[in-house]
């Protein structure tokens, strides 16, 4: 068995500690974008282990710094105005359009076409977000219906939803009173 060096030990602990100090800073940088400038920055681990002998220079790991510009959110009005352009488009069960949706397949296409993605059902959709009590509704908050949840609408105010609501009808504006209310989601 080969026997290390304190020195060596003292050494190899720096550049472990080194490593995973690195590798933590990597895990919480975000990912860059092309137009990203690149800074770096410089983490110091001591090199000396207490009770290892004398002290060593300070070993420096460079690590890149990356800015990114942060997509904000869609605003609620951008994304009720994305589901209005498809009223009268046809109920197709399965389909996320462009030409036709199911309930919550309108919703999935309207979030991403503003650039958030949501999940593709419901019943998904149902547990995503902020809760929202029936009383505090805004304009683009996600509606659910039925228990367990099943169907999904956007709330428009003045108490309608538009929707695609089933085979034979189009994507329309409905009642928020006209299904049994089971919760509501702000994104």
């Amino acid at each position: 068995m080969h026997t290390h060096t304190p020195r060596f030990l003292t050494i190899r602990t720096a550049v472990v500690a080194a490593t995973a100090a690195a590798a933590s800073a990597f895990a919480i940088l975000p990912a860059a974008t092309p137009a990203a400038p690149a800074a770096a920055a410089v983490l110091e681990i001591p090199a000396a282990v207490p009770g290892a002998g004398a002290a060593q220079p300070a070993v420096a790991v460079t690590a890149p710094v990356v800015e990114t510009a942060v997509k904000p959110a869609a605003s609620s009005k951008s994304v009720l105005s994305i589901v209005m352009s498809k009223l009268g488009a046809p109920y197709r069960y399965g389909s996320a359009g462009p030409s036709a949706f199911d309930c919550s397949g309108l919703m999935y296409w309207a979030f991403k076409q503003a650039g958030v993605t949501i999940p593709r059902t419901s019943r998904a959709q149902s547990t995503f977000g902020t809760p929202v009590s029936k009383a505090n509704l805004q304009p683009g908050d996600l509606v659910f219906f039925y228990k367990p949840v099943s169907h999904v609408a956007m709330y428009i105010g003045n108490g309608k939803v538009v929707h695609a609501s089933t085979a034979g009808q189009p994507v329309k504006i409905s009642t928020l009173a006209s299904m049994p209310f089971s919760g509501a989601r702000r994104i």
